[in-house]
């Protein structure tokens, strides 16, 4: 599925200011703990399908990853585990600012199922400075976002010490504005019908 034409824009930041995240540091359990990073869909696992993807318009690219990082290592991705436990997916942003070399983040979650090449350039025509996160036809989606790399450790410190870990309100605290993209929906995959339903299977190991 493809942005709105209306959303679709020049990247107005430039590929060396930034860095791709993707967030696979879930534990699946609605999926019995299947890694959904090396799920397959038309015979490339999904978080190469992401990287992949969203290569051309970044510098790096990190996955967020607490198990197996050798098996990333083994495609060329460089995987980093929470250095701050139980925190969910602040855990993950944690990690991936702060092994960050650009000003800018882009995270996606890996089990995203409608991905568009023309998400980022939509996102940052829209943050104004601040960052953005996507609004699809399933509502909030708070992952797909475009973070300020230096207020982002600045608010994660704060957040952490406040054990304040719902994404929602890092991104208020940030004044993120909110894109919508009517028509759109990113998906995830939570289920085995999900699975099913997207056409994506259990990985072989590489």
């Amino acid at each position: 599925m493809s942005l709105p034409s209306a959303t679709r824009s020049r990247m107005p930041i430039a590929a060396s200011d930034l860095s791709l995240g993707l967030l696979a540091g879930g534990r699946a359990s609605r999926l019995g703990g299947l890694d959904k990073a090396w799920l397959r869909r038309d015979g490339e696992a999904q978080v190469q399908r992401l990287a992949r993807l969203y290569a051309p318009q970044v510098a790096q690219t990190w996955v967020s990853a607490n198990r197996d990082p050798e098996r990333y290592a083994a495609v060329g991705l460089r995987a980093l585990g929470d250095a701050i436990p139980d925190c969910g997916p602040l855990g993950g942003l944690h990690a991936l600012s702060e092994a960050c070399a650009t000003p800018w983040l882009f995270t996606v979650p890996v089990d995203a199922v409608n991905p568009d090449a023309s998400l980022l350039p939509a996102l940052a025509a829209a943050q104004n400075g601040q960052g953005a996160y996507v609004i699809d036809d399933d509502g909030v989606q708070p992952l797909f976002a475009l973070w300020p790399v230096a207020p982002l450790r600045i608010a994660l410190k704060q957040a952490f010490a406040q054990r304040r870990l719902a994404v929602r309100e890092l991104q208020a605290e940030l004044a993120m504005a909110g894109l919508r993209l009517d028509g759109l929906r990113l998906g995830n995959l939570n289920t085995p019908d999900d699975l099913a339903e997207a056409g994506f299977v259990a990985g072989e190991d590489l």
